[in-house]
């Protein structure tokens, strides 16, 4: 079933480069790669957005995690069960975030192994722009001993792009999406979670530049998708502050409208009579 698997990806792969060498697309095996790492991330949509709403969900629970840790401050047992009871009745679970990436886990495996034979049987010979091969390497042997020539040092750097942008797009990637928290657990995960970029990095020193090539094409997407959801959460939580006041002026101006008008008292009544037929006498009285 595995074999069966690997197979598939490898025809698609094929069937990519073919179509796109059809219409004359240059570096059409790495262009292949890219399309189908877009191919993988509009199908795994979903995931992303059921990931990015167990975030939301995390973030909106703070004051209540703050209470509850101000109230199992000293017993840590009692504070963790707590949480996960919060968590359960909110409809959260704070490991969805892993979700999308256990899932494409196979995906890389089985992509690998498809370069690897697709390497094997003579069908990935071409490079990509200054990628010398999108076969090589397979191991760390081309960094390490360092190289002693010029040629040598040129080869190394052009397989070092790729790596470097893993890293530093997967970093970014990890700030974009975690939002910020209280929460013991979930800032400990978080912190962890960032030596994924480092791990990634070192895979991509000694796995086939075409995988290095699906994971920073992945994370270019993960990025821009980011980019407009953070967008319109925060355009979202500026509506919702800005109708709060609205709101008040509103219930204010209703308030003043609706108030009852002064009137004057029986007493100033009075006084004002009075000194009007005081004047009125004092006109006669000239006459």
């Amino acid at each position: 079933m595995w074999d069966a698997f690997v197979g598939l990806i490898a025809d698609a792969l094929t069937l990519n480069n073919e179509l796109l060498r059809s219409i004359g697309v240059p570096y059409s095996f790495g262009f292949a790669i890219i399309l189908f790492t877009l191919i993988i991330k509009v199908l795994t949509l979903p995931l992303t957005f059921k990931q990015l709403q167990a975030a939301r969900k995390i973030q909106e629970l703070q004051p209540e995690i703050q209470k509850l840790q101000k109230k199992y401050k000293d017993d840590r047992e009692k504070l963790s069960k707590a949480q996960m009871e919060l968590y359960k009745e909110a409809g959260v679970n704070p490991l969805g975030g892993c979700l999308p990436t256990l899932l494409q886990m196979p995906i890389w495996f089985a992509l690998y192994q498809a370069l690897f034979r697709l390497a094997s049987e003579g069908n990935l010979k071409e490079g990509f722009f200054w990628i010398p091969s999108l076969a090589e390497p397979h191991d760390i042997s081309w960094i390490w001993p360092l190289p002693q020539t010029p040629e040598g040092w040129l080869h190394a750097a052009a397989l070092l792009v790729l790596p470097i942008l893993t890293v530093v797009t997967q970093i970014i990637v990890q700030k974009m999406s975690t939002p910020p928290t209280s929460d013991q657990q979930q800032a400990m995960m978080s912190q962890m979670m960032m030596f994924m970029p480092i791990m990634f990095g070192f895979f991509a020193l000694q796995v086939p530049q075409g995988l290095v090539l699906y994971w920073v094409t992945s994370n270019v997407f993960t990025l821009v998708q980011q980019y407009f959801i953070n967008k319109q959460s925060e355009a979202a939580k500026a509506k919702k502050k800005g109708s709060v006041p609205a709101t008040l002026a509103i219930g204010k101006a209703v308030e003043e409208a609706t108030a009852p008008v002064a009137t004057p008292s029986t007493e100033v009544v009075k006084r004002t009579e009075l000194a009007k037929r005081a004047k009125d006498g004092r006109r006669k009285s000239k006459r």
